[in-house]
């Protein structure tokens, strides 16, 4: 449990995407901020349903002993089966294993039934939409208030899908 709830660790915000909608298909610009800053997601409370409960899972990717990152993973109304989150240690990020973990959620989405994975970030979260975008995930969707209710907050909801072929 303590690998399962570990606490999630800051990343560099340097910019942001701005996605258009160009001929019903989503594309994106990036935007550099002049002062790059750090964010932190809050931490999750223990949520031990990705555990007991059928249509959803929790993987864990350890190296020597040591839990470095960690997907959450259910099935979605909507036929896909929905990441509801993914953790790479900060000293093990562009190493693949946030490429190992897709490729599980993938294995398990597949044995699930699913018609392929979905995932919601934030605009100014460029590194993760990168990583979506490199790993044949394309934009579905943006929300512009779903962040609204938080006055230091100035983000975008980006939904990022990977449709699998039939």
């Amino acid at each position: 449990m303590k690998d399962y709830n570990k606490p999630n660790e800051s990343f560099v915000v340097s910019g942001r995407i701005i996605p258009t909608l160009e001929n019903n298909a989503w594309k994106y610009t990036e935007e550099q901020f002049s002062k790059p800053y750090f964010k932190k997601y809050d931490d999750d409370e223990i949520d031990v349903s990705y555990i007991e409960e059928g249509g959803k899972v929790v993987f864990l990717y350890y190296v020597e002993n040591n839990c470095i990152g960690r997907i959450k993973i259910r099935s979605n109304w909507n036929g896909y089966a929905r990441i509801d989150d993914i953790a790479v240690a900060i000293d093990h990020r562009k190493n693949g294993v946030g490429t190992a973990l897709l490729n599980k959620a993938i294995d398990w989405a597949k044995e699930n039934n699913s018609s392929g994975l979905m995932l919601e970030t934030q605009d100014i979260n460029v590194s993760a939409c990168r990583f979506y975008a490199k790993n044949h995930f394309v934009i579905g969707g943006v929300v512009t208030m779903l962040y609204s209710n938080f006055s230091t907050v100035n983000e975008i909801a980006v939904f990022w899908y990977c449709k699998f072929k039939s």
